[in-house]
């Protein structure tokens, strides 16, 4: 029976999961693996911090994920499809994981900061 998001331990279970799907998803897996070279060691524990920030109002998080975009946009050219499947792969992931209001909270976030990004990112 799945359980609601409670602690730093479902944001690791989610983030991990999350990012397994994407290392593996033949449309956006490449801008991580092979365009940013994610180094994954270093990414996900910032990734702990800025979801369990984002949940939990932790404080912890220190970093600037626009510029981060930004970056990867010069990159390689990022669309809105890039976006919208990025979005797809973590609500999938937190439905198979989790329900109940943190989950639908972390959900509605993702959401709110993927828009404000691809806005942010594209209109230059």
């Amino acid at each position: 029976m799945k359980t609601d998001i409670k602690n730093n331990t479902d944001i690791k279970l989610l983030v991990d999961t999350f990012y397994d799907r994407i290392k593996l998803d033949a449309r956006i897996g490449f801008l991580f693996t092979e365009v940013a070279m994610v180094n994954w060691e270093m990414h996900l524990p910032k990734m702990y911090s800025f979801w369990e920030n984002i949940l939990f109002h932790t404080g912890d998080y220190n970093g600037n994920p626009m510029l981060k975009h930004k970056e990867l946009h010069e990159k390689y050219p990022l669309n809105e499809a890039h976006f919208m499947r990025w979005m797809m792969l973590f609500s999938e992931t937190v439905d198979s994981l989790f329900t109940g209001p943190k989950a639908t909270e972390i959900k509605q976030r993702a959401e709110n900061i993927s828009v404000t990004m691809m806005h942010k990112t594209l209109s230059k």
